[in-house]
């Protein structure tokens, strides 16, 4: 069974976890630092995580290049593509969220999307990306790698993720907490490794994918 999960960081820069839980939008960035030596309290923590999506809005760059390369865009497992956004359902994982200043990295745990992912197809290769894990504290979004149904790099980071244009955490219906705004780029493993396959070198790492949005459960 590959690794659980991992494809777009979606969960939006270290910051991103503010969304998993509601009471965390009183905690501000401009908190000074916990005094002393000791590993502060945390703010909020999650052990078990239960929804609801990752979204990343495709960059109209990034649907270009691959237009260019001939490439088709797909789903894989549970994920949905529709008007230009592709959707991972979040599994389970686990996050511990602590003041800023107080602790680095003070986003600390993991984002699962286990049996979704992104597939890419030219011709008679298909490659899939599959079963994202978001690592908030590193920025980070690792996957596993199939080419034409065969395990090529399981756990292999495929993005990298941008927070610096995160937006300010909103509430959302029926218990939500949505957090926006985080840039999701091609990380310089992920591009060699679609260049490679798909005999290019086209694929720049830094590449813009799109913009992320993750939206999670409180209850």
């Amino acid at each position: 069974m590959l690794r659980t999960s991992r494809i777009f960081k979606v969960v939006v820069g270290a910051t991103a976890v503010a969304a998993l839980s509601l009471p965390l939008a009183a905690c501000s960035s401009s908190d000074a630092a916990d005094s002393g030596n000791s590993k502060p309290s945390p703010a909020a923590k999650i052990d078990n995580l239960s929804g609801d999506s990752t979204q990343v809005t495709l960059d109209q760059g990034f649907v270009d290049a691959l237009t260019s390369l001939k490439l088709t865009p797909g789903v894989v497992g549970d994920a949905t593509l529709a008007d230009g956004a592709v959707t991972f359902p979040i599994t389970g994982g686990n996050v511990t969220y602590y003041k800023p200043g107080s602790i680095d990295p003070y986003v600390q745990g993991l984002i699962e999307h286990d049996g979704s992912g992104l597939s890419l197809t030219a011709g008679a290769t298909k490659v899939e990306l599959t079963n994202f894990e978001v690592d908030p504290g590193s920025s980070k979004l690792f996957g596993d790698v199939l080419v034409n149904g065969k395990e090529a790099a399981p756990h292999a980071q495929l993005f990298n993720l941008d927070g610096r244009t995160l937006k300010p955490l909103q509430t959302g219906p029926n218990n939500t907490a949505i957090l926006a705004g985080t840039k999701v780029t091609i990380s310089a493993d992920a591009a060699g490794l679609l260049n490679q396959t798909f005999k290019t070198d086209a694929v720049k790492a830094g590449l813009l994918v799109g913009v992320a949005k993750i939206t999670v459960n409180t209850k």
